[in-house]
């Protein structure tokens, strides 16, 4: 029995050092195979994962020797932390190693939509020549709303303002002396809604925040304002979001995480034929970059933790 299981994608170098180490059972395809999983947990004391595997339930259950989790990004909620806790299992997500790639994704995919001259190159190739129709909107002098004001926001917040941006944040778990309102200007909801030509999602999936971007939060928006979803799928009401791009009372939206990951042929379906949206595969945190820095620093993390057990 292994005492490392590795179930998705990791740096090949990060996992080399856990080899050096300790026995390490590493299959970046583990996690669909789920009764092959269940059995290489039993012995492990430490599994390591990205946003897919849910270590929660029978999973868990199998995994009797378990001491820590790694998690390969920020996010938990395919974790149950609450019975790793009760259980006396460390969790340790990769915190603050991809802020930079997803910062990266908030703004190219910002310009992206605002400018719209991007997706003409088989007209252009083509022999078509669409200047009027391609006239876009630049960002500088436009409003950048940020609900949630954690460390990938504020990495969004310097870039927008660098980008001669005005920035304004929600976030209602920050007292409002916290030295992060030095990068946005503290507002509501509503008020964010309502002003921001740009709204970037950074809060987790609770029940807080489920569908908390519905038909009322779209309508709210102004209508030629753009949507962007790199924090958790489930935050926005997909199919309200499909509605109003497709009803054109939207500027544009980018989708990096969804309700049902991977998102379905049938799912898809709802988004098939807008022209203002990108759809990307839960891939804003992860650059070469961003990937090395955050198998590193899981490596370090369960190294340092089964050594000292």
């Amino acid at each position: 029995m292994a005492d490392i299981v590795i179930t998705e994608f990791m740096d090949e170098g990060a996992v080399g050092r856990l080899k050096a180490r300790f026995d390490t059972l590493y299959d970046p395809a583990l996690v669909d195979r789920p009764d092959e999983l269940g059995a290489a947990v039993a012995g492990a004391r430490a599994l390591v994962v990205r946003n897919r595997t849910q270590v929660r339930g029978d999973l868990l259950a199998a995994a009797t020797a378990l001491t820590c989790v790694g998690r390969l990004g920020v996010g938990l909620d395919n974790i149950d932390v609450d019975a790793c806790r009760a259980r006396g299992i460390a969790v340790y997500p990769a915190t603050g190693a991809n802020d930079l790639s997803v910062a990266e994704y908030v703004m190219a995919t910002a310009m992206t939509l605002l400018r719209g001259a991007f997706f003409a190159t088989a007209d252009v190739a083509g022999g078509a020549w669409p200047r009027q129709k391609l006239i876009g909107r630049e960002l500088a002098g436009k409003t950048m709303g940020l609900v949630g004001l954690g460390s990938i926001a504020r990495e969004v917040a310097w870039r927008a303002q660098a980008f001669g941006m005005n920035v304004v944040a929600y976030d209602p778990m920050l007292m409002a002396d916290h030295p992060a309102w030095q990068f946005a200007r503290n507002v509501s909801l509503d008020g964010l809604l309502t002003l921001s030509d740009v709204v970037s999602l950074h809060v987790p999936l609770t029940d807080a925040t489920r569908n908390m971007i519905g038909t009322g939060q779209l309508a709210a928006m102004k209508p030629d304002a753009i949507l962007i979803n790199a924090a958790r799928g489930g935050v926005v009401d997909e199919a309200a979001l499909a509605d109003a791009l497709r009803g054109k009372r939207l500027g544009g939206a980018a989708l990096d995480v969804f309700a049902e990951e991977p998102l379905s042929a049938a799912e898809g379906k709802r988004f098939e034929g807008i022209d203002n949206l990108i759809l990307t595969p839960h891939v804003a945190g992860v650059t070469v970059e961003s990937n090395v820095r955050v198998s590193d620093l899981i490596a370090d993390t369960v190294i340092a933790h089964l050594e000292k057990a």
